[in-house]
Parts: C-alpha cells; structure tokens; sequence
C-alpha cells in the first residue's frame, strides 16, 4: 500500500506543465473504436484512467502503442475481438458504459456491460443514457448476471438519427448519444446537451476521423451519419481540473506557480471567483501564472453548474482555499447531491464548516426537495492541522492533499490510488514547487486503519 506524508506551511513556488485532461482521453479512446483507423494522439497523460481505458480496449481488440515518455499513443482496432466488458474493469470507472454506444454501430452482437463503477460522490442514473440510445433504434435491458447484473445491448436493424432531448445536460449521456450517432442513418439532433470542453475535444476528433457534427447556441448538437472514416492525429486538450488544483494550491499557500498549457478560454468561471476572492494570476501566451496577491476575502457565493458555469470537480480544492479566506462564503452544489461528503475530514482538520439540506442559492436545482446535504456555509481563515487521512474519491484526494500543505504538522494520506487515476506525477510536480511531501509503499498495518468517509450513499455505484 502507498501513502502520502505531507508537511506543510511552505508557498508553493515555480513552474509545471499541465497534462492531458483525464476526462477527454479516456472518451477518446472509446471513440477510436467507432473505426478500423489508426489514431494518433499527443499529449497522452500518463494516469491511472487512461492505463485501465487502454487495458479495456485491447480486451475489445485494439492494437496500442503508448510511448508514456514522448506522450503519444496510437491506437487501432481492426476488428473486434469481444463486446464484452469484463467485470473487473466495471469498478474501476465510469468509461465501460460508453462502449455501448461507440459499439452499436460496429455489430450487431450483444454488448454487455456489468454494473458500473466511478467515485462515490452521488448517484449518476444512466437512465438518460438508456433512453437516447434506444429512441435511436437500440435494444437495452438489464439482466441479473452473477452478483451485480448488466445491461445488454444490441441493434440488429442498425440505428436510425432522431431528435434527443436530454432532461439534464449530461455529460456522460451527450457522449454516449455522439458516439452511436455517428454511425446511425441520417440525421441526430440532440437537445440540451453538454458543451463541456471535453466534449468539443470528442467532436473535434471525431469531424477528423469523418464525422460532420455541428454544435448551436441553444446547446444544440447535430450529427450526420459517417460513412467514410480516415486515419486521425490529434492533440489532446490540457486538463483544466489539474490546472484549478494547482491554482488553489499555490493561492493559498502563499505561492506563485506557472501553469504552462493552462487554456484560458476553459478557465473563465474559474478565474472569475478566483479574483473575487482576491486570488492573483497572469495569463501569458503559454499558460497561466497563478500567485498570492493579497489577503484573501470571503464573502464569496458559489454555486456549481454545468459548462459555462463553475464545474463540480472545481468546488473541493475551492472549499479549501476559503478556509485560508477572511469571512463567510456559501457554497451551493447542483451537479451531484452527495459531493461535500469530504467535508468531514476538513472540519476534524480545523476546518469551520456546516452543511445544510437547502438550496442556498438561486439556481435551478434538482435536490431542493430531496434532503440532501448539497450546501455549506464555510468560514474562515482557520489553521488546519496534520491527520492521517484515506481518500474517498479523485478529487476530495486532492483536497485533503491542499489542506496537508497548509499544515505545518505532518499528514499520512491513504488510498493513494484514486489520486493516480487523474493526477500525473503529482509527487514530482508537487515536490518541485518545494512541497514537502514523500510517496512511502508500506507493508499492511504498519499505520492503524483509518475510519471510512462518512456521509457517502453507496448508491453512487450505480452511475
């Protein structure tokens, strides 16, 4: 087992470089099973997302090869060696489900796909998946498979384009729907769709590899049949929740880092509140310098959306920050209802937080009436103090990581894993701003068990 020791109250100071964002490569991967093509992709994070969606396509039949060091990939898929997912990649995230609809349109065989996994951070119901995919034409049911079931898909008759409309943007369902679009007969309009920038990468990709997509103002997505598909390069775009991580970090810590790759244009909602608080940073022509300007104010009010607005997975290392800021700030959760689950390990830090099942805020939101807690009141500045801590998700991970680094006591950070999954060299990148933090492998209770997250609602496993 691998654990984290953090000793903190150093400014982080210096210059990474952004890596691949997680949440584009992963889907890229499925999407070049769409064809028999050659994909050629560069700047490849090295993480743990990427090496499982890797394994999962040479199951199906994919040939890779990956240079982690030059970080490139090439990845075909002449044929098709198997549609079924096996179980042990259904835990691991939430990417299995996406072969669905990047494989319908290739056989006609049964897919199948186990129970899925991903973060325990909420429920996210596939239902919406579900339904797209079948009013384009395929045939989807669950069925009772050994100890945890999966959904069997199929479309005998091909697929045929229609007009989807999505009852919540999304991002998982637009992708899905894009995928077994591509290859259905003439024309898929899909309505109040994601526009995530991740999701504009897949359609970039896609019009390369032959697809005509085009994306309107009114979250409009249209897709033409691809009857044609060709080779395909493509740079993947940086990732903007490593670029936040490491924005809050340095803020907070009293630091200035320089971020290169960092892409302003994906960033706006963040900057924004990252200035209203009193943050600092700079954006040059290669990234974005992010700096210690003054003493942090509160009184802040954040609500999470979907793209345009400020994203769900930036509002943990955010909480953290606003520790270290003068005042209250109210922060109102939209995107999932169980996602400030890790708040309780920052208030035994020191942290001065409380939660509340009401909507505090003024947008449209889904969980008004369902008794979670998806709102918190947070006040600060407040010390925080060293705890030996395990992580629940990817990124509470990097949460707990912020608020190790504001402790001038030591921490020991636990199920390092879910930081693999989506940070590249974090060790290293962290360890060369000055952080003092270390990576230990140690033998099975050589540190007692720590208590399991309170507050997560296992019916998360089921998407």
């Amino acid at each position: 087992m691998d654990v984290l020791k953090i000793t903190g109250s150093k400014p982080l100071q210096g210059h990474i470089r952004a890596s691949g964002a997680k949440n584009a490569m992963t889907k890229l991967l499925v999407a070049s099973l769409l064809s028999d093509k050659k994909c050629t992709f560069y700047n490849v994070p090295n993480i743990g997302d990427v090496e499982i969606t890797v394994n999962l396509c040479k199951e199906i039949g994919s040939e890779v090869k990956w240079d982690k060091a030059a970080r490139t990939l090439e990845i075909s898929t002449s044929e098709l060696k198997t549609t079924y997912v096996p179980q042990r990649y259904c835990g691991s995230n939430r990417i299995p489900i996406l072969m669905i609809g990047a494989l319908l349109g290739r056989t006609d065989q049964d897919i199948i796909v186990p129970t899925i996994g991903g973060d325990l951070i909420g429920m996210r119901p596939i239902d919406l998946h579900i339904h797209a995919l079948q009013k384009l034409g395929a045939r989807i049911e669950y069925r009772g498979m050994k100890k945890e079931g999966a959904y069997f898909a199929q479309a005998h008759q091909g697929l045929s384009g229609t007009i989807i409309t999505l009852s919540y943007p999304s991002v998982g369902a637009t992708e899905n729907t894009i995928l077994a679009a591509v290859r259905a007969k003439g024309t898929t309009l899909i309505k109040n769709a994601a526009i995530e920038p991740e999701i504009i990468d897949l359609i970039l990709f896609l019009q390369k590899l032959g697809a005509n997509i085009m994306v309107d103002v009114d979250r409009t997505i249209c897709i033409e049949q691809a009857t044609q598909f060709h080779d395909v390069e493509h740079t993947v775009l940086t990732d903007r929740n490593e670029v936040a991580s490491y924005a809050v970090a340095a803020v907070s810590t009293k630091g200035r880092v320089f971020v290169e790759g960092a892409e302003h244009h994906n960033m706006i909602a963040f900057l924004n509140k990252l200035r209203e608080v009193g943050g600092g940073f700079h954006v040059r022509s290669n990234g974005i310098e992010f700096f210690y300007d003054q003493p942090l104010r509160a009184g802040l009010h954040l609500e999470t959306d979907v793209h345009p607005g400020f994203m769900t997975d930036w509002q943990q290392p955010f909480v953290v920050l606003l520790t270290q800021a003068q005042g209250a700030s109210v922060i109102h959760e939209t995107v999932y209802e169980n996602r400030f689950g890790y708040t309780h390990t920052l208030k035994e830090m020191g942290a001065d937080i409380e939660l509340f099942t009401q909507c505090l805020g003024g947008k449209a939101c889904r969980f008004a009436t369902n008794n979670h807690h998806h709102s918190l009141v947070i006040k600060g500045p407040t010390p925080l103090k060293g705890k030996e801590i395990s992580i629940p998700d990817l990124r509470a991970g990097f949460a707990y990581v912020m608020a190790a680094l504001l402790s001038p006591d030591e921490s020991t950070i636990t199920n390092v894993d879910f930081l693999d999954r989506g940070y590249e060299d974090l060790v290293g990148k962290l360890s060369s701003l000055g952080a003092n933090i270390t990576r230990l492998t140690i033998k099975k209770g050589e540190i007692p068990p720590i208590p399991t997250l309170t507050g997560v609602d296992s019916r998360a496993l089921a998407l």
